[in-house]
């Protein structure tokens, strides 16, 4: 009797922990995923117990999270298949008695909102990390419908919680915490690439999976750049199904010699250690990692002026904007960023102290654990532990509207 009492106080306080359960797709290197496992790791483990899970266990950021639970739609989130998972996961969910159950993702709002719902867990949440345009029609109402099972929304910039709102989400359901940043993006690290002296290094970081990234737009740009001067090299980071075509747009415009593509990077610190300038021509773009984790490392950003781009950077102090699609004056910002140094480490450093002010992941992290706890109050949980669950699911100060 007396060798199992420390077993069983063990266990009584584990099940005295609030449980939350966080839910992605898969654990690719997009933005969303980046901030799963980000937002994930940092829960405090003392306030919350954390379980993850995902519709599939793929991409390398597997490695950094110590366990998931697989939940796989089966090709559709609108088949047979995915309804059984669903099944599966709120069985699961209801042994494991969540309080709080997140999906940080379109795919995973579609599969734990319902699941949640279905094992009457307390308190449900969904994410909206996009503006919504690059959804089909069918798919975004769809979302739209789940978000109205949830008792909270949140959404990563001004931007993408104004869509939901136009799309009749109440006001007061929306919640706006931005996303953040790990304590390494802010480290001083070895550059990916060697330093060369009075050579300007113009990076874009991004997956190459959609045209509204926009990579041709920036490759147009380097070629007109590249012509006038010498010192300039441009790199492409990231990879997928668009690459072929953009290493031919390169040899195309006679830019061979002048592009580096680094594939698929993991250490951004390091990649952005060799920059002197990013960009972000998308066309579409809810809150971007890139130009936070660009602004930590000190780096000057040019952006597009598009979705909460305008949110995060400050036109001329903390980074530059363009008009979407604008080719003259995305050249004009990169050709006097390039000329001028004493003008790049101005920005850099204002970009570098704002994002330690307002995205450090210690204050974001305290934005998420108050939703959590205000929510669990709001439903008579305020004395009573919920299990946190991290599952693989992602401006005002995190504060429901």
């Amino acid at each position: 009797m007396t060798r199992l009492q420390p077993q069983l106080r063990k266990d009584e306080a584990e099940s005295a922990s609030p449980g939350v359960f966080l839910m992605t797709n898969t654990l690719e290197t997009g933005g969303s995923e980046r901030q799963f496992v980000t937002i994930a790791n940092a829960l405090d483990r003392e306030m919350f117990r954390v379980s993850l899970g995902c519709l599939s266990p793929i991409g390398p950021l597997r490695s950094n999270i110590q366990s998931i639970e697989q939940f796989p739609a089966g090709g559709s989130l609108f088949g047979l298949r995915s309804w059984l998972s669903r099944m599966s996961l709120a069985r699961y969910l209801r042994r494991r008695r969540i309080a709080v159950a997140h999906a940080f993702d379109f795919y995973s709002n579609l599969m734990l909102i319902p699941a949640a719902k279905l094992a009457d867990v307390p308190v449900v949440l969904g994410s909206h990390r996009q503006i919504g345009d690059l959804l089909t029609t069918r798919q975004f109402h769809a979302q739209t419908r789940a978000f109205r099972l949830c008792d909270r929304i949140v959404c990563n910039s001004a931007a993408a919680a104004g869509r939901l709102e136009q799309s009749g989400i109440r006001r007061s359901r929306l919640v706006i915490i931005p996303n953040g940043l790990a304590d390494e993006s802010f480290a001083v690290t070895p550059p990916a690439l060697p330093r060369e002296p009075n050579v300007v290094r113009i990076g874009m970081i991004s997956r190459m999976n959609h045209p509204v990234k926009r990579h041709d737009l920036f490759l147009r740009v380097a070629a007109r750049l590249a012509r006038r001067f010498p010192q300039l090299q441009f790199v492409l980071v990231g990879d997928g199904p668009l690459r072929a075509g953009l290493e031919a747009l390169v040899a195309h415009l006679e830019l061979t010699d002048r592009v580096h593509f680094l594939g698929d990077c993991r250490d951004i610190p390091a990649v952005l250690a060799a920059l002197d300038i990013t960009v972000l021509p998308s066309s579409s773009e809810s809150l971007s990692n890139v130009i936070l984790e660009s602004m930590a490392a000190g780096v000057p950003v040019v952006a597009a002026r598009v979705g909460g781009n305008s949110e995060v950077v400050e036109d001329g102090k903390t980074g530059f904007l363009f008009g979407p699609g604008d080719e003259e004056m995305f050249a004009a910002l990169l050709e006097t960023l390039a000329l001028q140094p004493e003008l790049r480490q101005r920005v850099g450093s204002a970009a570098r102290a704002r994002a330690q002010a307002e995205y450090s992941i210690a204050r974001v992290q305290e934005h998420y654990q108050q939703l959590y706890r205000g929510l669990l109050e709001e439903k008579g949980y305020g004395s009573t532990p919920v299990e946190v669950l991290a599952g693989c699911a992602g401006k005002s100060e995190g504060t429901v509207r």
